[in-house]
C-alpha cells in the first residue's frame, strides 16, 4: 500500500467503525470486497460523496439488515458496503436500481457459465432472460 493509499485508509477507516482491517489495511475475503472498496473510493475521489456522507450511508445500510435478522457476524459487512454504494450511486442519479440489478444478474450468469480460475467476462448472453 503506498503512502498515499494509507493516508486514505486510515482517514476512511476512522469514519467507519467496524472496517474489517489488520495492520497492513483493510482485510478482504473475496475479491469482490476488494473492488467494492476499489469503487467507492474511485467515487469518493471523483468528488460524487464525501466520506462522512458515505459513512452514513453504510451505516444506515448495516442497520436496515441487523434490524431485519443480520446477525452481524462480520462475514456480511462488505454485502452492506455494496447495498449501500448501490443505495448511494442511485440517489445521486448515477445508476437506477433497476439497472443495477440488471448488471448484478448478468454478473451472476457470468460467474456461473466461468470455469473456477479465470477472469469472469460479462457478455451480452448474460443479459437475456
Amino acid at each position: 500500500m503506498s503512502d498515499n493509499d494509507r493516508a486514505l485508509f486510515d482517514e476512511a477507516a476512522a469514519g467507519l467503525p467496524g472496517l474489517p482491517r489488520d495492520s497492513d489495511g483493510p482485510v478482504f475475503h473475496e475479491p469482490w470486497e476488494a473492488q467494492a472498496f476499489a469503487m467507492t473510493v474511485a467515487l469518493y475521489r471523483r468528488g460524487l460523496f464525501a466520506w462522512t456522507e458515505w459513512a452514513a450511508a453504510l451505516a444506515a445500510e448495516i442497520k436496515r439488515a441487523q434490524e431485519t435478522g443480520d446477525p452481524d457476524r462480520g462475514d456480511t459487512y462488505y454485502r452492506h458496503w455494496l447495498a449501500a454504494l448501490e443505495r448511494l450511486v442511485a440517489e445521486k442519479g448515477i445508476a437506477d436500481m433497476a439497472s443495477l440489478a440488471r448488471y448484478r444478474d448478468a454478473w451472476d450468469h457470468a460467474a456461473d457459465r466461468t470455469p473456477h480460475g479465470q477472469p469472469i467476462e460479462l457478455k451480452a448472453e448474460d443479459f437475456e432472460p
